[in-house]
């Protein structure tokens, strides 16, 4: 009964999704990229690190990061609005800081591959019998060899419509979890059987691991990108959008989960939500599984290509996209072998906040020069401090 009303919640949000109104909508298409690139991982590896972490207090935590995040997507909105729409000319410091904070994507864009793709590796071996770190990452290499030979040979235009079905079946997938978890919840509820762990971590290393966590609720930055298809106006709106709801779904599913798994059914690892989701039915698993591949190679590809741009672009072509293909992917290998998957988070989302503290600069440098507006500015100022301080001092979890 439980695997019919869970696979019933995933069929009604695709169902959603394939609505006409809804699926021709503009500003809905504008919005799916970034809240794709949102909740594309998050899911799968922040239930377990923050109910490992943080006990009862996990869904503080998500709060907070989804607040920080929130904060960061307010200044890439203003430099939307400030620079997108070409109002305003640029100085040199903001040309600088804009090349500076192109190259910070452009290298947190090859961490983030080795992030996606150390997942799918991970998750693909998770349901068989050679279910090994080493297997994982013998995966995660031939992945990354599939991508090098389909971005050398083809480019990635034969993948774009995997990617597009995806982020439909990721979010059919995340659905049918979260509905899972709530009738598990309401069981634990009714008789008596909720947990409240305390937190294994307090003070300065439970800072220091959030920091680590942004990458986790990364990705709202892509409509900045999307300028060729979309208007400032919709970007703007789609990012808000996509942050609003990517953070409706993280507290809904961290405020499940944070109070339901002893700590003996929850020990942390890469694939621990397998093994979460297994007590809650017996069909998450295999769904989860399926959401994972299918959401760590599309985000992958798209990153791969985005990072291939990038290098292109800010080396005026001297690093030619498919020399750039080859880069991330020798990177993305050494990370593999050399790395776990927690401190490739922790690398991650110290590349991506400190891409973020330079938006962050070119905000701050825009409201004092064009809008003359000192208290934004300081705001903004102070927002960028701390995206360096998230840079400096992300932790992985252990």
């Amino acid at each position: 009964m439980l695997n019919a009303l869970i696979l019933l919640a995933g069929l009604a949000t695709a169902g959603l999704l394939l609505w006409p109104p809804l699926a021709r909508s503009r500003l809905w298409r504008a919005t799916v990229t970034p809240l794709a690139s949102i909740i594309g991982s998050g899911f799968l590896v922040l239930g377990p690190v923050l109910e490992h972490s943080y006990g009862y207090y996990a869904p503080l935590v998500m709060a907070a990061l989804c607040a920080g995040a929130w904060a960061f997507g307010s200044a890439i909105r203003y430099n939307i609005t400030i620079r997108m729409e070409g109002a305003h000319g640029r100085s040199p410091a903001e040309e600088r800081l804009e090349a500076v904070a192109s190259w910070a994507l452009a290298f947190a864009y090859v961490i983030s591959v080795a992030y996606y793709l150390n997942l799918f590796g991970a998750f693909a071996v998770s349901l068989t019998s050679f279910d090994s770190a080493t297997n994982g990452r013998i995966v995660t290499t031939a992945i990354f060899a599939v991508i090098l030979l389909t971005g050398w040979t083809r480019g990635f235009h034969a993948l774009e419509r995997m990617e597009q079905v995806s982020v439909g079946i990721k979010l059919a997938i995340i659905a049918a979890m979260i509905a899972g978890l709530a009738f598990y919840f309401e069981g634990k509820l009714t008789g008596g059987g909720l947990v409240f762990d305390p937190p294994r971590l307090t003070g300065w290393p439970a800072l220091t691991l959030a920091f680590g966590l942004i990458v986790t609720v990364q990705g709202f930055e892509t409509a900045r990108y999307l300028g060729a298809d979309y208007d400032a106006t919709t970007r703007r709106k789609a990012m808000r959008i996509a942050q609003g709801l990517s953070t409706a779904i993280y507290m809904v599913y961290i405020g499940l989960i944070a109070y339901l798994f002893t700590p003996d059914e929850a020990e942390l690892s890469e694939t621990a939500i397998i093994d979460m989701m297994r007590i809650v039915a017996p069909i998450l698993p295999g769904l989860l599984v399926a959401a994972a591949l299918a959401a760590q190679f599309s985000a992958a590809v798209a990153d791969t290509g985005g990072a291939g741009g990038l290098m292109a672009e800010l080396t005026r072509g001297k690093v030619r996209v498919r020399m750039a293909y080859a880069i991330l992917v020798t990177l993305g290998v050494a990370l593999t072998w050399a790395s776990d998957i927690f401190s490739i988070i922790a690398y991650a989302s110290r590349a991506f906040a400190a891409y973020y503290a330079l938006q962050a600069a070119i905000a701050a440098f825009a409201a004092r020069r064009h809008e003359q507006a000192p208290l934004r500015a300081a705001l903004y100022t102070a927002l960028s401090a701390f995206g360096f301080v998230i840079a400096i001092f992300g932790t992985p979890a252990e």
